[in-house]
């Protein structure tokens, strides 16, 4: 097998692209039934099975609820010793349904890993398509990863829709993130006939806001707060004996994220002293790694896209959003390119990109996407140097290597 010739891999990489376009009508139907049933995190039934019908029917060995995890699946294909694993995406966010293109995340995936089932004994690939639920929030992606979902894998890929240009693969930053809840408890009293008697959480939270807010000057310009009141009181005569504030805090450096972390909770800890009040913190999901791209997937990717009709921009991408599948390219090679819905110019996680997310534009760049990380996965197993490289990599981690999350 790695002894293939370049004809021999642009043949196999013409069988993958003939097998999805043969299938567009198909995943297109997927992107868009998904893109009008949203289900939020931890809650993604109905897209699981949809895909899940589809992966069995074209020979896949699939299993819903994989690792333990209600709304996650494995499906495999072939027996090479190369393991790609895929990831798909599918929940949407509350309020605004598919403001991310989740939608277009899935079908690309499915996409890929249906186009390179017909060439993966060929290419010595086995191919694995994970269904990683939760990404907006919870990180179903950590989940995985401490049930040994990628302890089999020798890189990893998945790609992001976009509005905008292309850009190159490298060229994406996520941040991490951390979001956790933070609770005050005072004592309550009569606002107006006994003030002098209560312990205002009120006024804990709103120091602690405003110290965050001075904070802010002394950050720099990868950082990035938000906190807001999720609970503030029950009645404007009633001093409020229990306050609970929402916060995330972002960075792209780790050790600038882990400092700014340790900053914002002293933030909350000098308002409880002020106002006399007890505090407590506890994290409310996963902590999010920043991407690491592998430079080799993303020559490999960057240069397969001219042949479908999109040219990577140099410049940067939009960064300060976070990924789970940050997490995932911490601990195994991987990349997490974004895909132009070319002359769409709406923002995430805004109605606008919610309607975007189900144009021609948006199916274009689900089957390109899809058709790319067939061609990156392909390149990758047919280059006797990189082959060799994955295998050792995958080789030298210790058992168990995968299973890290980063901590605070």
């Amino acid at each position: 097998m790695t002894d293939q010739t370049p004809a021999d891999t642009a043949q196999l990489k013409a069988r993958a692209e003939a097998e999805i376009e043969t299938r567009r009508a198909q995943l297109i139907e997927l992107s868009h039934a998904i893109h009008a049933d949203p289900e939020l995190s931890w809650d993604e039934h109905r897209a699981v099975a949809r895909i899940a019908d589809v992966l069995a029917d074209a020979g896949f060995a699939v299993e819903v609820g994989a690792y333990g995890i209600p709304t996650a699946f494995e499906a495999v294909y072939g027996t090479g010793e190369l393991t790609v694993t895929l990831c798909a995406e599918y929940d949407a966010l509350p309020g605004v349904g598919h403001a991310c293109g989740h939608n277009v995340i899935a079908a690309a995936g499915v996409g890929a890993a249906l186009a390179l089932a017909p060439v993966a004994d060929a290419a010595g690939l086995r191919v694995k398509l994970l269904g990683t639920p939760a990404e907006e929030h919870g990180g179903g992606k950590v989940s995985l990863l401490e049930a040994g979902a990628w302890e089999d894998s020798h890189f990893s890929m998945m790609v992001h829709g976009f509005t905008g240009v292309d850009f190159a693969a490298d060229a994406f930053r996520s941040t991490a993130v951390d979001r956790f809840e933070v609770e005050f408890s005072g004592l309550t009293a009569h606002a107006a006939a006994a003030p002098e008697r209560g312990i205002n959480a009120g006024a804990a939270a709103t120091l602690a806001l405003t110290a965050i807010a001075l904070f802010r000057q002394h950050m720099g310009p990868d950082v990035n707060i938000n906190a807001f009141v999720s609970h503030g009181g029950e009645a404007t005569n009633i001093i409020p004996d229990r306050t609970v504030v929402q916060a995330e805090v972002r960075a792209q450096d780790l050790d600038v994220w882990r400092r700014t972390k340790a900053r914002v909770l002293s933030c909350f800890e000098g308002a409880a002293i002020a106002t006399g009040c007890k505090w407590s913190w506890r994290s409310t999901e996963h902590p999010y790694a920043p991407v690491v791209s592998d430079p080799d997937l993303a020559r490999l990717w960057d240069a397969n896209m001219p042949a479908r009709g999109r040219t990577p921009s140099s410049e940067r991408c939009l960064g300060g959003g976070s990924t789970d599948m940050g997490n995932v390219t911490q601990v195994v090679p991987g990349i997490h390119p974004m895909i132009a819905f070319l002359g769409q110019e709406a923002v995430p996680h805004n109605p606008d990109f919610t309607a975007a997310a189900a144009t021609p534009a948006a199916d274009d760049a689900a089957i390109d996407g899809g058709l790319l990380l067939a061609w990156t996965a392909l390149d990758a197993a047919l280059d006797p140097t990189l082959r060799a490289d994955l295998i050792r990599r995958r080789a030298e981690r210790p058992v168990g290597g995968t299973r890290a999350t980063i901590t605070l």
